[in-house]
């Protein structure tokens, strides 16, 4: 296959007829605040066989019936949050045209987009820009039997309105304890020492195998001792565990073959059992089937938005392989062991036999819980080390997400704003085939690279692991993005595509992102102070040679690297003392360079990026609506097919969510 269309962000090949559908078709359906909403296209899902359309159907509905959790994991209070906000919104019948109700219908958009009344991304509580009158107003004018009780109207109104209560989802300041002081509900009556000494207890040094302690569970205190509350079918959550539950046992009956099947047996049986055992059981069964077409995560997955990096949120993703744009992860990952062997890092912490990478671009289906409306481009999974070391692990790189992205993204002046012009010919050029790779290098062979040391369990760093593992992974794709064996092999035209992801990732991890954080406010997303610990610290080892500078141009400040391959080697140099602190466990140097690099903001610098990001009138933020899956019956009343509809209305959808998936 030709190049381009291997590097291509579209999913695959698109005939003259696809091509205009994707014309006609409408990328931004909504926008509010600091949000744009955005939907996907599901390109050949016609393609697949009417049975795997059927275990597409039955996959979607698990997806979806997961969906109250994540709203309770993020904050206790939500859920009732949420139901007396679309109470009033379908019950209110005055004025619709006030600037106090459309304020009132942007507070519930954004608390629908990030799934409670924290910011998805900043993790900052939301502030109504409506007065605690008018919402006793629209209280008081909805029908009570609409509502939840007054005793919880009581106690969720402060909530709402008052600035010191739970204002921030995950609080990472250091000094504080950060389970106390974090909103979200994985812990309740217990301090940061106590959930320490809990886990620290189980700990088993000698097991090769270690379960993820506390992957699934609250931990609460009854009559005075810390124990844990476990999500499971019979546990917390039994409802929409159930719900879950119920799905995939359909989806076992019209499984692509036997291998699957067997895998989501298995995760039936986790979600039975509780039993993080069984958890791992089917981690190794699910990241040892290549061979099914449609695939799916779903499960308490990636913990993020725990402050101990122990709790995982719930999430779920459906998707289809796309066949020709995966022939360029597949040769990536066909030759993960010469990537590995050429790492910079130390030979002790390389591994030197890499096992099961597999990698494919995938066609997401349907997004769920954690994943949903904002969601990421890759994924590599599962994230246990021990398995990872003895089965491997499977990435995909999400095409149609990136070409939704691309989409709602042209014309937007952003470039051309905030890249200096000796650069933006090369950016243009190769910024999309830039960024397709840096994916595939990051999630294929970033996350499963490297190996621990003896002794060290992997749980270490704590609330810096996240951050950390993620510039892990994105050092390694940097590194190698700039690696002749990558035109070698075919997937990059040149080795300007790097010049294009350095130009396109230092800027924004020094300036662009700059334009999602408040004015005073820290970085604290995980995957925000991976960019800017990369970029800030590049920026000073380079500082003496000038690898990089900052330059002034009619009183606007850019971003210019003077010389690309000595940044190469300082990456190199970076991600060799990364994967030291992983491999080691060096809290103590992980907690040094997250908090010198990647958590302060330059306020001077930060004005001017916000000011000059105002008047290009951007959201800086986006998700998605899902398709809606439509079962085809027979006269028996059985599902014989599955068809794909597209509603494109933010507000119908979380309303038809809320009114079919309500289960806690």
């Amino acid at each position: 296959m030709a190049t381009t269309a291997l590097l291509s962000t579209s999913c695959g090949p698109q005939t003259s007829k696809e091509a205009t559908d994707d014309a006609d078709f409408a990328w931004q359906v909504d926008t509010f605040d600091d949000i744009k909403v955005l939907q996907y296209k599901v390109h050949d899902f016609d393609s697949l066989t009417s049975q795997q359309r059927v275990l597409v159907y039955y996959l979607s509905q698990a997806a979806l019936s997961g969906r109250d959790i994540i709203w309770d994991q993020n904050f206790k209070y939500n859920l009732p949050i949420r139901k007396t906000l679309e109470a009033i919104y379908t019950n209110f019948s005055g004025d619709k045209t006030t600037e106090d109700w459309k304020n009132f219908e942007t507070y519930l958009k954004k608390t629908w987009f990030s799934n409670g009344i924290h910011h998805h991304y900043s993790g900052d509580k939301f502030k109504p820009a409506f007065s605690l009158a008018y919402f006793q107003e629209l209280i008081n004018s909805t029908p009570q039997e609409k509502l939840p009780s007054e005793q919880i109207l009581a106690v969720i109104t402060p909530v709402m309105f008052d600035s010191t209560l739970f204002p921030k989802r995950v609080n990472q300041a250091v000094g504080a304890d950060i389970v106390t002081t974090s909103a979200v509900n994985f812990y309740e009556g217990v301090t940061q020492k106590e959930v320490e000494d809990f886990y620290a207890a189980l700990y088993d040094s000698t097991d090769l195998q270690p379960v993820s302690y506390g992957l699934n569970s609250k931990v609460v205190k009854k009559d005075g001792q810390v124990c844990e509350d476990v999500y499971k079918v019979g546990g917390l959550y039994s409802p929409a565990i159930e719900r879950v539950v119920s799905w995939l046992e359909k989806a076992a009956i019209v499984a692509e073959n036997d291998h699957q099947r067997r895998t989501i047996e298995a995760l039936i049986s986790y979600y039975r059992s509780g039993d993080l055992r069984q958890f791992d059981v089917y981690n190794v069964l699910w990241v040892e089937d290549t061979a099914s077409q449609v695939d799916f995560v779903n499960g308490f997955i990636e913990n993020y938005q725990d402050p101990m990096g122990l709790k995982a949120t719930w999430e779920s993703v459906v998707n289809f392989k796309d066949f020709e744009a995966t022939k360029r992860t597949e040769l990536i990952s066909a030759n993960a062991q010469w990537f590995e062997d050429n790492s910079p890092v130390e030979p002790k912490y390389k591994k030197p036999v890499v096992k099961g990478v597999s990698a494919k671009v995938i066609t997401a289906a349907i997004i769920g819980g954690e994943s949903y409306p904002s969601t990421a481009i890759g994924i590599n999974l599962p994230n246990a080390d021990w398995i990872r070391r003895d089965h491997g692990s499977k990435s995909v790189t999400i095409a149609n997400f990136t070409q939704a992205y691309s989409k709602s993204a042209a014309g937007s002046g952003f470039s051309e704003e905030f890249y200096l012009k000796e650069a933006l010919a090369n950016i243009d050029k190769y910024s999309a085939i830039a960024s397709d790779l840096g994916v595939d290098l990051h999630e294929c062979l970033g996350h499963g690279s490297g190996r621990l040391a003896p002794g060290t369990k992997g749980d270490e760093l704590k609330n810096y692991g996240s951050p950390l593992e993620e510039a892990r992974a994105e050092l390694f794709a940097l590194y190698y993005i700039a690696d002749p064996k990558l035109v070698e092999l075919g997937v990059s035209p040149s080795l300007d595509v790097a010049k294009a992801e350095y130009d396109t990732f230092m800027f924004n991890g020094m300036m662009g992102q700059l334009t999602r954080i408040k004015p005073g406010a820290t970085v604290e997303q995980a995957h925000m102070r991976c960019r800017k610990l990369i970029a800030e610290w590049a920026y000073e080892l380079g500082q003496q040679e000038n690898v990089m500078e900052r330059v002034k141009k009619d009183d606007k400040t850019y971003l210019k690297i003077n010389d690309y391959d000595k940044l190469r080697k300082i990456i190199g140099e970076q991600l060799r003392e990364i994967q030291r602190i992983k491999s080691e466990g060096d809290f103590v140097a992980g907690k040094a360079l997250i908090e010198k690099y990647a958590v302060q903001v330059d306020p001077v610098l930060h004005k001017e990026i916000l000011e000059r990001y105002a008047g290009l009138k951007i959201a800086p933020y986006s998700g998605f609506v899902n398709p809606r899956y439509v079962a085809v019956v027979d006269d028996k009343g059985g599902v014989v097919d599955c068809k794909i509809e597209y509603p494109a209305n933010f507000v119908e959808q979380q309303l038809e969510y809320s009114k079919n998936f309500s289960t806690l």
